[in-house]
C-alpha cells in the first residue's frame, strides 16, 4: 500500500528538531501500556543544529546510506521539525518514492508544509499527529526515521507498539540519538535496545556516528507483537535481552 500525497492531519512526534509542546498536547496515560521508567526530555527547539553545519558533516547522506534509503521507497520522518531530513529524503527517494513528514506541534507542521509547497516537493506529505500513536497505514513504510527525538516520546511502548504494523515486511526503524541520559536529550544505547525489544523489535545494527552527534541504531520486527498487558517497562540502564539482537554482517560496527 502506497500513500496518497496530501497535507492533512495525522501524526507526528516533535523532536529536538521540534518545538515547545503546549500543555494541552501533553500525552495522557493510556490503559494497558506501561509508563516509561525514565525521565522524558522536553521539546526545546525546532532544530537540532543548523542545516549548513549538518551538511558540512555530511550527516543526512551518511544516515540515509546506513539506513539503506533508496529511490522509490516510502519513508516516514517522525519529529520532522523544520524539515532537514524531509527535504533530503525527498531528493533521495525521488519521484517514485514518498515521504511522510510528521510533527505534533501545529505551528511547526504549518511552517514545514509551507516549505514543502515552496520547494515544490510533490512526493512529500506533511501531517500533524499525537504523541503516542503514529496512525500510519499498515505495511506501508520501508523506513521510519526518528532523529534526535526518541528521548522525547512520552509513551515509548505504546508508540512503538502502534508503529510496528506500519512497516513493510523488510521495513526498518532508524534511530539517531546521543549516548546520554534521557533528561539530557539522549538515550543510553542499552535502554534503547531494551525498550524496542520489549515491543517486539530486534536490533539489526548499531554504530557510533559522531557526525550526527551520537549513534545510529537500526531495528526490524522480531517475532510476534506482544499484547500490551504483557509488556514490561525497562529500567534506565538495563541491558537488552539477547533475543532482541539480530545478527548481521555489520556486527563489527556495533557499539558495546
Amino acid at each position: 500500500m502506497r500513500l496518497a500525497l496530501t497535507l492533512p492531519l495525522l501524526l507526528a512526534l516533535g523532536a529536538c528538531d521540534g518545538a515547545s509542546r503546549t500543555p494541552q498536547q501533553k500525552a495522557e496515560p493510556h490503559t494497558g501500556f506501561p509508563a516509561a521508567d525514565r525521565p522524558v526530555a522536553t521539546i526545546v527547539s525546532a532544530r537540532w543544529s543548523t542545516e549548513e553545519a549538518r551538511d558540512r558533516l555530511n550527516e543526512a547522506e551518511q544516515v540515509m546510506d546506513l539506513a539503506g534509503v533508496k529511490p522509490g521507497m516510502t519513508v516516514a520522518d517522525i519529529g520532522a521539525g523544520e524539515g532537514y531530513y524531509t527535504i533530503r529524503l525527498a531528493q533521495r527517494v525521488g519521484s517514485e518514492g514518498r515521504v511522510v513528514a510528521e510533527d505534533i506541534v501545529p505551528e511547526v507542521r504549518d511552517q514545514l508544509a509551507t516549505r514543502v509547497l515552496r520547494e515544490k516537493l510533490d512526493n512529500v506529505s506533511v501531517r500533524l499527529g499525537l504523541p503516542a500513536d503514529p496512525r500510519l497505514p499498515e505495511a506501508s513504510f520501508d523506513r521510519v526515521l526518528m532523529v534526535h527525538m526518541y528521548h522525547e516520546i512520552e509513551s515509548p511502548y505504546e508508540f512503538l507498539w502502534r508503529l510496528r504494523p506500519s512497516l513493510t515486511p523488510d521495513g526498518q526503524v532508524i534511530v539517531v540519538d546521543a549516548d546520554r541520559p534521557t533528561e539530557n536529550h539522549g538515550t543510553p544505547p542499552d535502554l534503547l535496545k531494551c525498550e524496542f525489544a520489549a515491543v517486539g523489535y530486534g536490533l539489526v545494527s548499531m554504530r557510533s556516528m559522531p557526525s550526527a552527534g551520537g549513534y545510529i541504531a537500526i531495528f526490524a520486527r522480531n517475532g510476534e507483537r506482544p499484547e500490551p498487558g504483557t509488556i514490561k517497562a525497562c529500567r534506565s540502564g538495563k541491558t537488552a535481552t539477547p533475543a532482541a539482537i539480530i545478527k548481521d554482517a555489520g556486527k563489527k560496527d556495533e557499539m558495546p
